[in-house]
């Protein structure tokens, strides 16, 4: 297979992904974070998927096209390791989806970031709230959530908070 063949492949997934998170989370209240805005189709996308919800964007740089950046008071700038924890903080049990797009070519950073984000983000998500990320990862308290069958094995990761709200 092509580059460009995976490369449209991957995002067919994504937005096929993206589209079943957001009926997954329509009785869930919360904001949404977008971990990675890169050139911004993803985030677009979510404007038009999840309308009626907050979408609070981190990256460590913004390099979008202007229509898909978002105004400053939803645009976090800087590294996840000084940005998030303060956002999982102000959040907690608030969001109800991160969409992580994380992702480098360079596994060994990939499972880093992976492991890092595993660690930090589960207090943010809502009862029922979801971490879609095309990196796997591991959460105490989530567990892997079913993803639509026209995904391939392996291409994105679904992890759900299955705590019950009080």
């Amino acid at each position: 297979m092509s580059r460009l063949d995976s490369f449209i492949r991957r995002l067919m997934a994504q937005r096929t992904c993206l589209n079943h998170a957001a009926q997954e989370i329509s009785a869930v209240p919360g904001v949404v974070f977008e971990l990675g805005l890169g050139n911004g189709r993803t985030y677009d996308h979510l404007r038009d998927v999840l309308a009626d919800r907050e979408i609070f964007v981190f990256d460590r740089q913004v390099a979008a096209h202007p229509d898909c950046i978002p105004d400053d008071d939803h645009m976090i700038v800087g590294d996840f390791s000084d940005t998030l924890p303060s956002a999982v903080k102000r959040f907690e049990g608030r969001c109800a989806l991160v969409h992580a797009d994380i992702g480098t070519g360079v596994a060994e950073r990939n499972a880093r970031m992976a492991l890092y984000l595993g660690s930090i983000l589960g207090p943010a998500l809502a009862p029922g709230g979801l971490i879609l990320s095309d990196q796997e990862m591991a959460i105490p308290g989530f567990t892997a959530g079913l993803l639509p069958t026209d995904v391939p094995s392996g291409r994105y990761y679904l992890l759900c908070n299955e705590a019950k709200g009080s």
